[in-house]
């Protein structure tokens, strides 16, 4: 016999004893007194209860528009005025001082605001029907404009990247929060046994500065956490079998781990084993379907090249073509990272690179998933954590610091109304001027897309609810299509 089969067994002969007298020799007045007194819960101690899923499927508050988002975060936050924003005026003041009354009170992460303003590297022009402006770094989006709606009126509360990060994904500034993926899941459920509810692809120079609160559950049952994925190889690390375990050992061992977590949870019911249970099936159902999943090889060489995705090569093209795949097989939210955006100098040339590396699979990413039919359900969100100055940083004159007051972000399908462009900043570009989008009211909306009412999405948490947009939040109806 195997020496893990052997293991297994004598760890159910363990059990068996160890269960009974822990549990039932201890008991067995309690559990004679309840029968005495009619107790039904004790009658029925020795049984097993249903384990209910914790990401069943469940209903919104009212018929959503989206079932299901994609959110492609650009962490370090790009320069509204390079790529979205297009601001003449910084043009004609190029190299001059800014007046006094536009910086009074304003505090930048690291420059003087008296710093001199530094006009848009690239040119803009006006494309599709809906006559947006972009950059000519954007020639792949300026070929989808007509399917987003552009929002250059976004402001935020934090001008660091760690506070601003998770203020985006979790609406506080503070650590320990769910994030938005978190509260989607945990208001909607998911619609695949086989994988994860909430998955995150990482790609660019480094990781992001928030880290894995940008994709953390905070006080909701771990569940509902974001489930970090490798580009290339086992989407998780350990997720093959090692050397002489076949699938009949370790649906065994699980067997096991299953009795034990379940009589566990009978007598804490700690909603944390549920997730543990949880989670060991979800690996073990996602060694059948991960290898499938990963494998782009199967995809059409017209796909791939519309994405730009190469076969095997850790990348952003892969992850938006697996995002893809992963909204087609029921994963309710795939968030992908890329750090690569915070130009405090060296500004044209890295807009440049970052452009390339992520512009052609962002465009090709709303197409495709148009032309299968999955837009209409399915919300793409595009934007950092904040915007970058009017005026200059770096010795070179190539720089921008970061921006608190103004940024720009896109959004396409699931609800969205398509060929808006909403808002404006100044003649600079430095503030909001009209028709204003907090992150909370951006959080509004999209919960509102996704069918909840954001003021009911509570979990109560320390003796007060909680929600997504703490006590504020408006819907932006203009968004709306």
């Amino acid at each position: 016999m195997n020496p893990l089969e052997q293991l297994v067994q004598e760890q159910r002969r363990l059990v068996t004893r160890r269960w009974f007298f822990k549990e039932c020799g201890v008991g067995l007045g309690a559990i004679a007194l309840g029968s005495l007194l009619g107790d039904p819960a004790i009658r029925t101690c020795a049984a097993a209860p249903a384990l209910e899923n914790p990401l069943a499927p469940k209903r919104p508050h009212h018929a959503p528009k989206a079932r299901n988002v994609i959110y492609l975060f650009m962490a370090g936050a790009p320069s509204h005025l390079d790529l979205f924003d297009y601001k003449p005026q910084l043009t004609k003041f190029d190299g001059t001082l800014p007046p006094p009354e536009l910086i009074k009170d304003y505090r930048a992460a690291f420059i003087k605001p008296s710093s001199k303003f530094l006009g848009p590297r690239f040119k803009f022009s006006r494309h599709g029907q809906s006559g947006a402006e972009l950059s000519e770094l954007l020639p792949y989006l300026s070929k989808q404009v007509d399917d987003m709606a552009i929002v250059r009126s976004m402001h935020t509360d934090a001008f660091n990247h760690a506070p601003a990060q998770i203020f985006m994904n979790t609406g506080s500034v503070q650590f320990g929060r769910p994030s938005f993926g978190a509260w989607t899941t945990y208001g909607l459920g998911s619609q695949s046994e086989e994988l994860p509810a909430y998955v995150v692809f990482s790609s660019g120079a480094k990781g992001t500065s928030g880290g894995a609160s940008n994709w953390g559950c905070g006080f909701l049952p771990s569940v509902h956490q974001g489930v970090l994925f490798r580009s290339q190889g086992d989407p998780i690390l350990h997720l093959s079998n090692p050397r002489g375990v076949d699938r009949k050992i370790q649906r065994d061992t699980l067997d096991t781990l299953d009795r034990l977590n379940r009589r566990h949870l009978e007598l804490v019911g700690d909603p944390e084993i549920a997730t543990r249970i949880n989670s060991f099936e979800m690996a073990y159902r996602m060694q059948t379907s991960a290898p499938e999943l990963m494998d782009l090889s199967k995809e059409s060489p017209e796909t791939l090249r519309m994405y730009g995705a190469e076969p095997g090569k850790s990348s952003f093209a892969n992850n938006c073509l697996q995002a893809r795949r992963l909204v087609e097989r029921g994963v309710r939210f795939v968030q992908l990272f890329h750090e690569a955006w915070d130009q405090h100098g060296n500004l044209a040339k890295d807009l440049e690179k970052n452009c390339r590396d992520t512009e052609q699979a962002s465009a090709a990413l709303v197409a495709d998933l148009k032309r299968r039919g999955l837009l209409d359900d399915t919300i793409v969100i595009w934007g950092g954590e904040f915007g970058r100055t009017p005026m200059v940083q770096g010795g070179g004159d190539d720089g921008r610091d970061h921006h608190p007051n103004a940024f720009s972000m896109w959004m396409a399908g699931g609800g969205t109304r398509p060929g808006l462009t909403l808002g404006e900043t100044d003649e600079f570009g430095f503030n909001a001027v009209s028709d204003k989008v907090h992150v909370h009211d951006l959080h509004a909306t999209l919960l509102h897309l996704l069918g909840f009412d954001h003021t009911r999405l509570t979990h109560r948490f320390q003796g007060r609810d909680f929600r997504l947009t703490d006590v504020h939040g408006q819907i932006i109806e203009k968004l709306l299509a």
